[in-house]
């Protein structure tokens, strides 16, 4: 009699909320599941009423423990606080849980691998770096700099005890080597994020309903998706559609807002190691306005699909008239986009 070996796959992530990490998480747990694997997502953290709808799917299995212990000390302390989270998730799951298991795929928060590895039938370990935590964080004092060191090492030590090493771009994995200097003989592989098209293609009512809602008139909508956080540098957006406004004569208008379907324009103002918006845009055939560095420097082709630019209002203004003024343009840019996208990945999913 034969039989057919699922391979089973648990991923753990610190914090199962919204954001890139989350929605590459989300995305590759739904995708394997779909190719007959086991999937399980375990997490420190899990709100089912701030999160990814396909987390809610009876048949995709989330775990949440260790939700009780502390994520900082009197605000301080947020690094080791993580850290601890994740030894608990990994010491519950190896020890306590008795699920078994193929391979791990963790993210964000390496310091979990030499728990997994305390396993007693040795598994495959996969670490998927979205950037070096170490350089996500400020040291301007010098308790801050004695507090992170331990912390720097731990997580350069562990990432290189996992099987496997993934980075989410080109440029991620000049930093991954730049900053561990012990892991340069370590090969950390691309695998860019990719997008469960599926979604995309599916009709929806709320879009219908949002397009509904932009001012009379308008010609052009630019929309840039981002969390309000400095780090996304939304101040860039508004400084460059003001410096758009004057520039355009009487009469002609720009929306800046939310929007669904082919009427935007992506504007993406952030430094981001990947960025997922830009692919996102791609696919929806809507020209894209980067900051030209980082992961948006492999993700967009400059005045194919869109434009990279320097880091101001001025120049953002620019690309965006030239959008507006150029209506045969901004089709040429989407629809190359699109092609663009469906050249690099497969659909459904990388």
């Amino acid at each position: 009699m034969s039989s057919t070996w699922m391979t089973r796959v648990v991923f753990l992530h610190p914090d199962l909320g919204i954001g890139g990490a989350e929605r590459l998480v989300v995305d590759a747990a739904v995708a394997l599941k779909s190719r007959g694997c086991s999937v399980q997502i375990w997490t420190a953290h899990y709100d089912p009423t701030h999160c990814f709808s396909e987390t809610q799917d009876p048949n995709l299995h989330v775990k949440c423990v260790g939700d009780w212990l502390p994520t900082s000390v009197f605000g301080y302390l947020h690094a080791l606080c993580a850290y601890l989270r994740m030894v608990y998730v990994a010491l519950y799951l190896v020890f306590l849980s008795g699920v078994e298991y193929d391979v791990i795929f963790c993210d964000q928060v390496s310091v979990c691998i030499p728990v997994l590895r305390l396993s007693r039938h040795r598994k495959k370990v996969l670490f998927y770096c979205h950037f070096p935590d170490q350089l996500l964080t400020q040291r301007k004092s010098f308790l801050k700099k004695l507090y992170r060191t331990p912390i720097d090492w731990l997580e350069e030590r562990t990432t290189g005890m996992a099987d496997m090493i993934l980075v989410n771009s080109q440029f991620t994995a000049g930093i991954f080597r730049e900053t561990f200097h012990s892991l340069s003989s370590v090969q950390a592989d691309v695998l860019y994020p990719s997008l469960n098209t599926c979604t995309f293609d599916q009709p929806s009512t709320e879009a219908q309903s949002l397009e509904g809602l932009l001012p009379e008139g308008t010609s052009c909508l630019f929309l840039s998706l981002n969390r309000y956080e400095r780090k996304k540098n939304l101040g860039l957006a508004l400084e460059a559609l003001a410096a758009l406004r004057s520039s355009l004569p009487q009469g002609q208008r720009a929306e800046s807002g939310i929007a669904a379907g082919k009427c935007c324009r992506a504007l993406h103002p952030s430094r981001e190691h990947f960025g997922i918006v830009p692919v996102e845009a791609m696919y929806c055939c809507c020209p894209v306005i980067a900051v030209n560095s980082g992961g948006p420097l492999e993700s967009v082709a400059d005045g194919e699909t869109g434009f990279l630019c320097e880091p101001t209002a001025e120049a953002f203004s620019k690309a965006m008239e030239k959008l507006i003024r150029e209506p045969q343009l901004r089709r040429d840019m989407g629809q190359a986009g699109r092609k663009r996208r469906e050249e690099k990945s497969g659909p459904p999913w990388n």
